[in-house]
């Protein structure tokens, strides 16, 4: 292949026994809640999760035993929904409706700072240590805070304190204290509220949470009272203006008659008065006329149609007449007796005629005087009508001005009016409102006083232990799964395949996990027992990195890593010896120019060796080692042979490349570590497959995702991923199908 790819996009990838990843896509969710995986997890970690768990109860238990005991006692304040009604008046303030809303609120007054900062004052709980941090003995840390304010405020320049805010400051902290051991709850959906206080002292409990109920219905009694005195106050300053304003407006009624001459009696205008007299006697005096006018027409007439005046109404009434009509019959008596006794010519009879005349001419002349007086009795009701009838004329004129003027008039008396009202209505609701002072109830009352607690409320010692314990287990949970999620390493032939997506070639076990007994280095204990799991790891190492490209001889083999030290020189003379000893022709190339780590696992300081044969100055042959115990060859570094040239990109290490492929059966080159050093990333194209080596559990991913990386445009053909200094003892409580999972149930089938 001309490019680096993963095996996973190589068409032989899955005949060559690749990643199996398409087989495990199947098993959908299952596999990832899988209980054996989780039963791995937490065997591998067994020792942080009993840790963890054990430190957290601990500490629970500490908390809980070195804890001052406290002491909670409850007083039971109810909301009264009923209403006493001494006097029928509303009150000023009016009464709390018992809803929801308001007894939650009532609550929270209950809570309130104002309500707190009047216990405090009335209990002078700033006297007590309990709830006044200053009061305290100061412990060695608080010593030794003071002692470093007192250094550092002997260096500043001296400031006013402000001793008022630092007071206040004070009283803020006792408040603070107090309201952290108060507890206010509704109880249910009743209207009790629960006044509870936690103390280190169960009477002093008892005594605060009292005082809190206690201030609670003073304070609801001090509102009312303060709302109606306001009131009072207020309607009092009230009536002093409106009372002034009533004055102002009835005297500018009164003022406004006088200047218009609207003045009345009896609530009536006088000149409405005086023209209803005048109507009246205008009537009389005109009907009087009427009537003074019919009897003078009456007599007129009856003397018109000859008559005497005798039958004349005023005649006939007139006392005079009735004199002489008797002292006429008198002498008409006395007249026909002188006629019948001495005759017409008698002198007596001449003289009662002549008194008979006399007397008739006086009857005319008295009548003549009635119609006179009548004529002047008209005359004169005719003239008394007439000035009676000027003088309702003139009233009637000073009336018609007086309507002009009270226009303004009833203007000025509705302001009056409504000035008398408002002031009324406000005196009324003065003098009931002064009615309330005094009787006042609040809207709430004290179901049950707090009774001294006769057991502490907390800690609760078996509660806190429980939850100690679940608080332990789910502590040691947490650390479990952090450290699952922190630990970036490769672990399992899963995590190479699913996290790198990459073929897995193997494990190369740490050799103290699987060797019985002291065992001597790993280089010779592949070969001293050939048939141990430790070198049967190298065979499965070699199987895998043969059979990597299908179709392909595989000869020159590259190990690398991402980072220093893991394994790759150890892994390399270890495969190179394993491959020897099953009849191979191998060769190891030392690559790693500034390592030279092959000569220090033999023991060996050649003068000559890679660098001296491609620059022409030494033979192969002549550089070559032979490990004397299985016949590999070696290709080692001199100790001089470090050089800022280009020596693998070089057309003579092409060649000798080619050299060695065609004369050795494995050629395996130990490189560098990717990351730190360029040259891996030149060879790794020129060998046919790359073996790319990660640290169990130690190697980051990030790490070996950043050296595919650099190699990804190289054109190199990365075989796989080889774990290395794998602990097969706590491998088997790692991945669930790993072959590491079984390692307990094969390892007999080695001999260590």
């Amino acid at each position: 292949m001309n490019a680096f790819s993963h095996p996973s996009t190589d068409p032989g990838f899955e005949e060559a026994g690749g990643s199996p990843g398409g087989r495990r896509g199947a098993g959908g969710l299952a596999e990832q809640f899988d209980l054996r995986r989780l039963g791995n997890m937490f065997r591998r970690r067994m020792r942080l999760f009993g840790a963890v768990a054990a430190l957290v109860f601990i500490a629970v238990v500490l908390v809980t035993l070195t804890a001052t005991p406290m002491y909670t006692a409850t007083a039971n304040v109810m909301l009264d929904t009923r209403r006493e009604q001494v006097v029928n008046v509303e009150a000023v303030l009016s009464g709390l409706p018992a809803d929801s809303s308001v007894v939650d609120t009532e609550a929270e007054i209950l809570k309130s700072r104002r309500l707190a900062e009047r216990v405090v004052n009335a209990l002078q709980l700033d006297k007590d240590p309990e709830f006044n941090p200053a009061l305290r003995s100061p412990g060695p840390v608080a010593a030794v805070k003071g002692a470093i304010s007192g250094a550092l405020a002997s260096v500043r320049p001296q400031e006013v304190q402000d001793t008022a805010i630092a007071e206040q400051k004070a009283q803020e902290r006792v408040v603070d204290s107090v309201l952290r051991g108060l507890s206010v709850r509704r109880s249910g959906l009743t209207y009790v509220i629960n006044v509870s206080f936690e103390a280190e002292s169960a009477p002093k409990a008892a005594t605060i949470a009292n005082k809190f109920a206690e201030l609670y219905l003073l304070e609801q009694l001090e509102a009312k009272f303060d709302a109606t005195q306001q009131a009072t106050t207020w309607l009092n300053s009230r009536l002093e203006g409106l009372r002034d304003q009533v004055l102002a407006a009835e005297a500018a009624v009164q003022q406004y008659r006088i200047a218009n001459n609207l003045l009345s009696a009896a609530g009536t205008n006088l000149t409405e008065q005086e023209i209803s007299n005048y109507n009246m006697t205008l009537s009389q005096a005109r009907a009087q006329v009427a009537e003074d006018e019919a009897r003078l027409n009456t007599a007129r007439s009856q003397l018109a149609r000859g008559s005497t005046g005798d039958d004349l109404g005023e005649a006939l009434s007139s006392p005079v007449i009735q004199q002489l009509r008797q002292q006429r019959a008198t002498v008409s008596a006395k007249v026909a007796d002188l006629q019948g006794r001495y005759g017409e010519r008698h002198p007596e009879m001449l003289t009662a005629n002549r008194q008979l005349t006399d007397i008739d001419g006086q009857i005319q002349a008295e009548i003549q005087r009635i119609i006179s007086n009548l004529e002047a009795k008209v005359q004169v009701s005719r003239q008394r009508a007439a000035a009676i009838g000027g003088s309702l004329s003139n009233a009637r004129g000073t009336l018609a001005g007086n309507n002009q003027a009270q226009v303004r008039l009833n203007e000025l008396e509705r302001t009056a009016e409504a000035s008398r009202t408002l002031y009324e209505s406000y005196l009324t609701r003065y003098k009931e409102t002064s009615s309330q002072q005094g009787i006042e109830a609040s809207d709430a009352r004290i179901v049950s006083q707090a009774t001294i607690p006769t057991g502490q409320s907390s800690p609760k010692v078996p509660l806190n232990l429980a939850l100690g314990l679940v608080l332990a287990l789910g502590a040691g949970v947490a650390a479990v799964v952090l450290a699952e999620m922190l630990d970036a390493g490769l672990a399992t032939a899963e995590d190479v395949e699913q996290r790198l997506d990459v073929s897995y070639l193997g494990a190369i076990p740490l050799l103290a996990s699987v060797a019985e007994g002291k065992a001597s280095s790993p280089i010779d204990y592949v070969i001293e027992k050939p048939l141990s799991s430790f070198a049967e790891a190298f065979r499965n190492l070699r199987a895998s990195v043969t059979y990597s490209r299908l179709g392909e001889p595989v000869k020159v083999v590259a190990i690398t890593s991402s980072l220093p030290g893991e394994g790759k020189t150890t892994t390399s003379v270890c495969l190179a010896r394993s491959a020897a000893q099953q009849g191979l022709k191998v060769i190891l190339v030392d690559c790693d120019l500034r390592r030279r780590s092959v000569n220090r696992l033999f023991g060996a300081e050649p003068s000559r060796g890679l660098i001296e044969v491609l620059a022409g100055e030494a033979t192969l042959d002549e550089v070559l080692t032979i490990d004397q115990t299985t016949g590999a060859r070696l290709l080692p570094l001199a100790k001089s042979s470090l050089t800022p040239k280009d020596v693998f990109g070089s057309a003579a290490m092409d060649r000798l490349l080619e050299e060695l492929r065609r004369t050795y059966d494995l050629v395996i080159l130990d490189t560098a570590p990717v990351l730190p050093v360029a040259d891996t990333r030149v060879l790794a194209p020129k060998a046919d497959v790359v073996v790319f080596l990660t640290h169990w559990r130690k190697t980051p991913q990030h790490a070996i995702e950043a050296a595919f990386r650099l190699l990804s445009g190289t054109g190199a053909h990365l075989a796989g991923v080889a774990l290395t200094q794998v602990d097969m003892k706590q491998q088997s409580k790692y991945g669930y199908g790993d072959p590491g999972y079984y390692y307990a149930e094969y390892k007999k089938y080695y001999v260590s």
